[in-house]
Parts: structure tokens; sequence; C-alpha cells
């Protein structure tokens, strides 16, 4: 195919050529209607660009192919047999693929580091899951994704499962063995699927870790927003295989999806594909290099420790993403809330996730020379004066067993039963009607249908003390939660 091709980039061009007149939406007009003020912050081509799709970039009948010749030139990039694009971010596009395998009441395995998304869609679908739970390296205290062995042993005590599936790579960067994993579901007749959200970049660099679509994974969710060059809620959902039928994928996103899908997500999707074929190894290549000079910065500061490939083994990663920096905290006495708040304080940094032990920050094509010395300054100011940063209180840590709650009710009956919001220490024992989730990276410690357990609370409890983030919560600072009805409770 003609990679030097973006058909949805190309669309727009000719609309501005033709000098169209729209007399439908979007209201502003191509920015005609805009405040100046707005303008003058936003740029007046940003506006020009969101056109719609029918009777815009192209007719109402769709007659021009423009986005399913740009989604066929995506699915040939990676791989796959078909893509589709969402506007709506990976939330979307992970919810469409779990609809698409399993259907109420049907049970899937899920990876237990699932993102809150994922237990939205089990909410939405009535989907009983199986979790599969992950390896805890208790020195790190951090989890790692199941391997191949322990999705046989799922399977083979739940042979209903309708497929699997699997998050990797994970907040930290760590990556699980896709290829394992999908040939013990293949073996067992059922599909794969890959959240693959943090993985955009994957399949342009030899160096980096296996793709899904290569790895044998039958669908694959991508955020390209995340380590690509598209637009906020930028999202790619990719197919291959006759395990899932991709009507009923398409079908499925329908349902979810938007009927004013954002030609900027479009156009942005469109041009980072051409981008990353015509020059995706070169630049990740480069970006490669970075992070490994970034790295043997961090190595050398005094109180910060960066995660490697040490990782790697039986029991833990099955790869490692060279583009995130994983950098553990506690030798500096602060936890990476504390000092994720500092850098953005002091240092104008912004990273990408912290929990109580650690921060990351994930280099990507778009960082350059500035920005490698500006992060490198930034971690050896805050290890020259973490003294400044106040300590926090005790989190109690929990051991990775602990976090193996009971599943004693589907997530949405427990989520649509009557409720009642329950001082904390009167929680333990009942079944949790909300999802509680430390955001971000969005892995939820309580799910819906979930039998709450002291552990998980006073980590919780005490994490929030510290600086842990529970938006989701109906009580962020967690001195309340809603559990069921004891009358509608197993």
């Amino acid at each position: 195919m003609d990679h030097s091709r973006a058909p949805v980039v190309e669309a727009l061009l000719d609309f501005r050529r033709r000098g169209d007149v729209v007399f439908g939406p979007p209201g502003h007009r191509q920015g005609r209607g805009v405040d100046r003020r707005l303008l003058d912050v936003l740029g007046e081509g940003l506006f020009a660009a969101d056109v719609l799709l029918l009777n815009g970039l192209d007719d109402r009948r769709e007659s021009q192919g423009v986005l399913a010749d740009a989604q066929a030139l995506m699915a040939d990039a990676v791989h796959a047999d078909q893509t589709f694009f969402s506007t709506c971010g990976s939330s979307l596009s992970v919810k469409s693929s779990m609809m698409a395998v399993a259907g109420p009441g049907e049970e899937l395995l899920v990876s237990r580091n699932a993102h809150k998304s994922v237990v939205s869609a089990l909410v939405i679908a009535g989907i009983r899951p199986v979790w599969v739970h992950l390896h805890v390296d208790e020195d790190l205290h951090l989890a790692h994704p199941p391997e191949p062995e322990d999705v046989r042993r799922a399977l083979a005590d739940h042979p209903r499962a309708r497929g699997m599936l699997l998050i990797t790579p994970t907040d930290w960067g760590t990556c699980a063995d896709i290829e394992g994993v999908a040939q013990v579901c293949h073996d067992a007749g059922v599909p794969l699927i890959v959240d693959e959200a943090w993985g955009a970049h994957l399949p342009f660099h030899r160096d980096l870790p296996t793709w899904g679509m290569n790895a044998g994974a039958d669908v694959v969710v991508t955020s390209v927003h995340k380590m690509g060059s598209a637009v906020e809620q930028s999202s790619v959902f990719h197919l291959q295989g006759d395990l899932v039928d991709p009507s009923v994928l398409k079908q499925r996103e329908d349902l979810l999806g938007t009927t004013s899908s954002s030609s900027l997500v479009y156009l942005t999707l469109d041009g980072w594909r051409r981008q990353m074929v015509e020059e995706g190894e070169r630049l990740l290549a480069a970006a490669i290099d970075r992070a490994a000079r970034v790295g043997t910065a961090v190595d050398a500061i005094d109180g910060l420790s960066l995660m490697g490939r040490e990782v790697v083994r039986p029991g833990g990663a099955f790869d490692l993403d060279p583009l995130v920096l994983t950098i553990d905290v506690r030798g500096l006495g602060v936890t990476g809330y504390a000092a994720a708040e500092w850098l953005r304080d002091r240092c104008h940094v912004d990273l990408g996730a912290a929990d109580t032990c650690r921060v990351n920050a994930r280099l990507t094509h778009a960082d350059d020379e500035r920005t490698e010395q500006v992060l490198v300054e930034a971690l050896q100011q805050l290890a020259g004066r973490a003294d400044e940063i106040d300590r926090a209180p005790h989190v109690d840590l929990p051991r990775g067993p602990e976090l193996e709650l009971e599943t004693v009710m589907r997530p949405r009956d427990a989520f649509f039963a009557r409720v009642e919001q329950v001082p904390a220490s009167r929680a333990v024992g009942r079944v949790v009607a909300e999802l509680v989730t430390p955001y971000p990276p969005g892995v939820p410690v309580l799910v819906p249908g979930e039998r709450v357990t002291a552990e998980a609370l006073d980590y919780l409890r005490t994490g929030v003390a510290a600086g842990m983030l529970i938006p989701d919560a109906a009580d962020p600072e967690l001195s309340t939660l809603r559990v069921v009805d004891e009358a509608d409770a197993p």
C-alpha cells in the first residue's frame, strides 16, 4: 500500500480547495464564530480543521472511502487484518472489544491489573470476570503481568470462559508474554484481547517489545495519544484471525461510540501512521538512545533507583519497554506522590505516574536534547533538595495475596444494587458497590462485587493520608465507603 498517502488529511485539503460552505455542524463554522480570545489561545487552524466526515470530508454516503482507506492503511502498517479508529479513547475501544467476545452472564478472563475502563465494561455488559492475578515483587511493591501458565490454569478452572483480556505494557513499562498467552488461549479455542494502550510505538522498531499483532493476539487496543503523535482521545483497535467477528466488533463500537466523531482525531491518527511508516525506525532509535542516556544519568544520582532488566525473569516481567523510566524514590525518604508534586511545583516538570514508591517518565520520539537535559537536571535537583519535602505518613503496603479479594457478585449486580454508605470501619467484610481507584495509574483496588478486607482498606486509607488520589469514589477521603445493602448481598 502507498503509505505516503494520508486520506483524511488529503480530504481536508480538498475541502479547503473546493471552498465548501457548511450549513450543518459544527456551529463555529470552521472558526468564524469563535471568540477571538479563544482563537488567540488555540489558533485558527484547529477550528478550520474541525470538519465532519459526513457532508464534509466525505459525502453523505461516504462514497469516497476517506475513513475506510485511512483505517486500511493503519491496518497494513501494523500487520492487522482490520483496524478501527476510535475518537473516544481506548476506554471505548477496550469496552467494544470485550463486549464483542463476551456477553451478559458470560465469563471472561481478565488480568487483575486492568484499568478502570475495563471494570466499566464489566458493569455495562454484565460480564462475569475471572481474575487472573499478577506476580508481585514484594521488594519493589510492583505487580508484573500474569504468565501463560496462570492463564492455562484459569481456563482449566473456567472452561466456559469466552476469552482473555491481557494488559501489557503496564503503567510501569513491564510487558507480558503475549505470544505465550495467545497460544494458551488458541489451544482452548478462545480469543485473546490485548489492552496495549501504552504500546502504540511498539510496531515501529525492532528493539522494542513485541507488538500484540505480531505475537498472535486477536484484538489489540492501543492509545495513540499516549506514545504517538495523535491528539488526546485518539485510539485504534486492531483485529486479526477468525475468532472475533468483525461485524460484531464494529456493532459494539457503534453502540458505545459517538455519532459526532472528531475529525481532529482522525486527522492526527492518519498523519501519525504516515510519519511512523516513513520515519518511525529512525525517530524511535533516537528515542531509545536518549532513554538509555537518561537512565545512565539517573543511575548516578544518589537516592534514586532506576528499574532495569533485572525484573525480566520468571515470575517477573517478560520484557521491558526501554522508553519507560521507572524510578524508585524511597532512597530519598519521600513518596512518589510527593516527588512528583515537588518536581511540578519547583521544576515545572510533569511526570507520567506516581505511587507510594516511585515515579515514572516516558520518553517518546518527540523528545530532544532540551527535554532530556530538563528531566535529568530536575531529578538531580530532587535528590539534592529532598530534605525540603515533608515526610509523608506511613503507608500500609500490602503483600500481593492481600489484594486478591474474593468476588462474590457480578460487578454489574453490585454496582446497581441497593447500597449503603457506611463508615470505613464498618465496611470490612461487606461487598463493595463502587470503584475505588488510585489515579494515576487507574487500576482499581476495590471492584464492585468484591468483599472488602481490612488489608485493602488500610492500604487505601493510609495511602490517601500520604497523597494517594481516589477520584472515582463517592468519598475520595475514604472515611466512608459504598457497600451493597445487606439484604441484597450474598
